[in-house]
């Protein structure tokens, strides 16, 4: 490694969703990795940490926020940034990135916002493009894509920009739902994250408020009919040759698999799943044949349900910018299938330089 330049990684993390503290607890983990003895020697870590308000801070601000030595909702109250300016990022120095890391869970983020944004900067991002990233954000476009490919999903329902005070519209939705799809049922914001705004409905009486509740996020709304299934994942990484990690389980003690399941329970992690081998190859085949379909690369995890009386494969969604938090899936998966965080980070890097 002697005399070969330092790549400089631009971390970027926080972000104005509702997943900002995610991303931040991500991003710890991503740079501690980075930080290893054998990574030291390779790259070098600029950071950029984007507040609530959507401001970006400088690097020692952004630094001192991910080590902790600032609470980032202290950040608020800085008005460093104005929103006046021509150039937001104005006083920002990413000149000497030489490849974007974006760990922007949510909207602004991981729907394709900051790699739209990140383009014009003609320097490599991990993940994938502005299109993959959308598609994989938006569970209406992605299960419409999904349909037309014949991959197998559960059953579902799409309401777009509905007026859920209107009586009349309330009765048509309530009834298309009742008509169509059998309880329990999930109801979910189109674009969203970690399972925020979503809700599990066991009956007629619960429709009109779990609609309610995903409007708050999205005016999309995706209802999904609920089987008895095991949460089953798979990891993606690569270019125009996408791997597949090891195929994990996850157990929890939750009714089912919301916020606080993913991040603040201590579930059980089986990996590799217990399933058949012959489930195993169709699960890894589904998961790169969807990926390609949305053009999604780079990194991503693709979430699956087994119903538990068929064994039947059902694709659930894909995950763009999958978590990297201590209890996070994607990390463990690589984990089993032998590359540790820090191989990981790094191979992510190589993919996107193309290495």
């Amino acid at each position: 490694m002697i005399g070969v330049k330092k790549k400089c990684i631009g971390l970027i993390f926080g972000g104005e969703s509702n997943e900002h503290e995610v991303s931040i607890s991500s991003a710890k983990t991503v740079f501690k990795a980075f930080n290893s003895e054998i990574n030291k020697k390779r790259f070098t870590i600029k950071f950029f940490y984007i507040n609530k308000n959507g401001d970006w801070l400088d690097g020692d601000l952004s630094e001192k926020i991910l080590i902790g030595e600032i609470k980032n909702d202290s950040t608020k109250k800085q008005g460093k940034f104005k929103k006046d300016k021509i150039n937001f990022l104005d006083g920002i120095e990413f000149q000497n990135v030489d490849v974007w890391f974006p760990l922007l869970h949510g909207f602004n983020g991981e729907d394709g916002s900051i790699h739209g944004l990140l383009r014009f900067t003609n320097k490599p991002m991990v993940g994938c493009g502005i299109l993959g990233s959308a598609i994989g954000m938006d569970k209406i476009l992605m299960r419409t894509i999904f349909s037309n490919l014949k991959l197998p999903q559960v059953n579902f329902l799409v309401f777009q920009n509905e007026d859920f005070k209107e009586k009349e519209v309330q009765n048509k939705i309530i009834n298309e739902i009742l008509k169509k799809l059998n309880f329990p049922i999930f109801v979910k914001p189109s674009n969203s994250g970690s399972s925020l705004g979503i809700s599990k409905v066991k009956n007629e009486s619960e429709i009109l408020k779990a609609l309610e509740k995903a409007r708050e996020i999205d005016s999309r709304i995706l209802v999904e009919e609920g089987l008895e299934v095991r949460e089953i994942e798979c990891g993606i990484i690569g270019n125009s040759k996408l791997l597949t990690s090891e195929i994990g389980e996850v157990n929890y003690e939750s009714d089912w698999y919301d916020f606080n399941s993913k991040y603040y329970s201590n579930n059980q992690i089986t990996i590799p799943a217990e399933i058949d081998s012959k489930i195993t190859k169709e699960i890894k085949e589904i998961a790169i044949q969807s990926c390609k379909a949305l053009n999604i690369f780079g990194f991503a995890r693709v979430d699956f349900f087994l119903e538990k009386s068929s064994n039947k494969i059902l694709l659930n969604e894909i995950n763009t910018i999958p978590g990297f938090t201590k209890n996070s899936m994607f990390p463990m998966l690589w984990k089993a299938s032998g590359l540790n965080i820090e191989q990981l980070v790094a191979k992510l890097v190589d993919i996107s330089l193309d290495l």
